[in-house]
């Protein structure tokens, strides 16, 4: 037997037809995904553009290089790396620095495809595995879905919180999301990539089938048409349902193994939606059915055409793909049920530290109180940034402090800044009634051990106290002279801008509606 006619033997995906090659398959995703990243340039503009164009390059010229240093044939003709940067890019949001695609790239080609033997031999799908990478690493940049330096919840995190959204705006794509967020663009693409032969419809079918179930069974909006619409439209079950899931590597090889599969994804998409916390849920959704393919692909194995007898005996189900189910059930309903738990202690503790934050501040008062006049003026700022000016601000709440006579003696202006350098920094600012600072108050600061977190420290919070100005001035340089002058903690500039920039914004909140 010459070599010519030993049997080859590889992973999928299988190219039956001559005529079709990887290359052709990978252009058809290309250009399915052309109306979500033509959409997506035109609503963000440049630098979603460089994203998309940083992703994919470095997903190119990793493979390239690693096929060059492994000496193994190049495989960027094949389209595969192109793929897996578009894709990434597209889950990522329109102003996210540009070191991510980079690293999500660089990830997702050469752990998760390259290191495990190349295209057809991972596991996970490179491109989501990269997100969740991302997400676990950067959650603040990834889940920062600014516009044009105004930053805003997302339709779906709007959803959760009782407001009304725009069912259009999610459709359309205009809403604030990822770059390749436009449902009626994913669709086009979806089915112009079934049109072509490229999926089948049973996965993205049977995924969104048991996810809108789901949804109308324990989401908070049950069947109502237009909560559903949003859900469906929104949150990355469209791209993860036609793109994603669909992956021939990393998804069954039957048919009946499609509907199973999607099915799971959808169940836990939605699982994840309704009780979870994380940022993304079809993300994980999938990345964690990927893993129980080999199972799935157990199920539907028929019995061998004409047997007869009874000594037959399929395949046993892997045990890995076993033992890895429950222990993905097991770890999900125990996170589930300690957050379940501990939902309503962490708010109160969180409300605690807020009233022992203001009586830190306002030392003279007696009680708290809200005002519907500052109340109104913070909901009509909605959930846009104070003032670009201060950077990304937020007014969270402002009460009024009383004495025991029932007098006026200071207001407490709580607020957020998202320029934080390890995430949000979330401070009280005291003020008395003249607009004097009297004192600041930290109720949420993760900043890096020694450096930013010294901005807790009396040496930098007791520049702001008793000084009354229309705003403080960072010096960098130290040795500051004026009373409005903030010397920054040394080597922790970030961290010191953000508080700097958040006690302004109480200020200009301050004279704009209680001066």
């Amino acid at each position: 037997m010459n070599e010519k006619q030993l049997l080859n033997i590889s992973s999928s995906p299988h190219i039956r037809n001559r005529k079709l090659t990887t290359g052709q398959v990978m252009l058809d995703v290309v250009l399915a995904l052309m109306p979500a990243t033509v959409f997506g340039v035109v609503r963000y503009g440049l630098h979603a553009f460089l994203v998309i164009l940083l992703s994919v390059f470095t997903a190119v010229l990793a493979e390239y290089v690693f096929d060059l240093i492994a000496k193994r044939p190049n495989t960027i003709k094949d389209g595969s790396a192109v793929v897996t940067g578009l894709l990434l890019a597209l889950s990522l949001p329109p102003e996210a620095p540009l070191y991510l695609p980079v690293l999500g790239s660089l990830f997702a080609i050469l752990v998760v495809k390259s290191f495990f033997g190349g295209l057809g031999k991972n596991f996970l799908n490179p491109a989501l595995a990269a997100r969740c990478f991302l997400l676990i690493s950067f959650g603040t940049a990834m889940t920062n879905f600014s516009v044009d330096g105004v930053s805003s919840a997302t339709p779906l995190a709007a959803l959760n919180a009782g407001d009304a959204v725009n069912v259009a705006k999610i459709y359309l794509g205009t809403a604030n999301g990822v770059i390749g967020g436009s449902a009626l663009a994913l669709l086009i693409g979806g089915l112009y990539l079934w049109a072509a032969g490229g999926i089948t419809l049973e996965i993205p079918v049977s995924c969104i089938v048991a996810f809108t179930l789901f949804m109308g069974i324990f989401g908070e909006g049950g069947f109502a048409p237009a909560y559903l619409i949003a859900q469906i439209c929104g949150g990355g079950l469209l791209m993860g349902a036609f793109f994603m899931a669909t992956d021939p590597v990393t998804s069954p090889v039957t048919s009946r193994g499609h509907i199973v599969y999607g099915a799971i994804i959808g169940i836990l998409g939605g699982l994840f939606r309704v009780y979870g916390s994380s940022a993304d849920s079809f993300s994980y959704a999938i990345i964690i059915t990927n893993m129980l393919v080999p199972f799935i692909d157990k199920l539907p194995i028929p019995k061998p055409l004409g047997y007869k007898g009874g000594e037959y005996k399929e395949r046993e189900f892997p045990k890995a793909a076993i033992n890895l189910t429950v222990i993905t059930l097991v770890a999900g309903l125990l996170l589930s049920g300690v957050y379940a738990m501990t939902k309503s202690k962490i708010a109160e503790q969180e409300m605690a530290d807020s009233l022992a934050s203001y009586q830190e501040v306002c030392p003279d008062a007696e009680s708290f109180q809200y005002d519907s006049d500052l109340d109104d003026a913070i909901e009509a700022l909605g959930d846009d940034i104070y003032d670009s000016a201060f950077g990304k601000t937020y007014i969270n709440e402002a009460v009024v402090g009383y004495d025991a006579n029932g007098e006026i003696v200071g207001y407490v202006i709580s607020v957020t800044s998202g320029d934080g350098f390890d995430g949000d920094i979330t401070l009280s600012v005291g003020l008395t009634t003249d607009g004097t600072v009297v004192k600041i108050a930290f109720t949420t600061l993760n900043e890096t051990a020694g450096m930013g977190m010294r901005v807790d420290e009396d040496a930098f919070k007791g520049q702001f106290e008793g000084v009354s100005t229309d705003a403080f001035v960072l010096n960098k340089s130290g040795g500051s002279t004026e009373e409005n002058e903030i010397d920054t903690v040394s080597g922790a500039s970030t961290s010191s801008g953000a508080v700097v920039n958040a006690v302004n914004t109480a200020l200009a909140f301050f004279a704009a509606n209680i001066g």
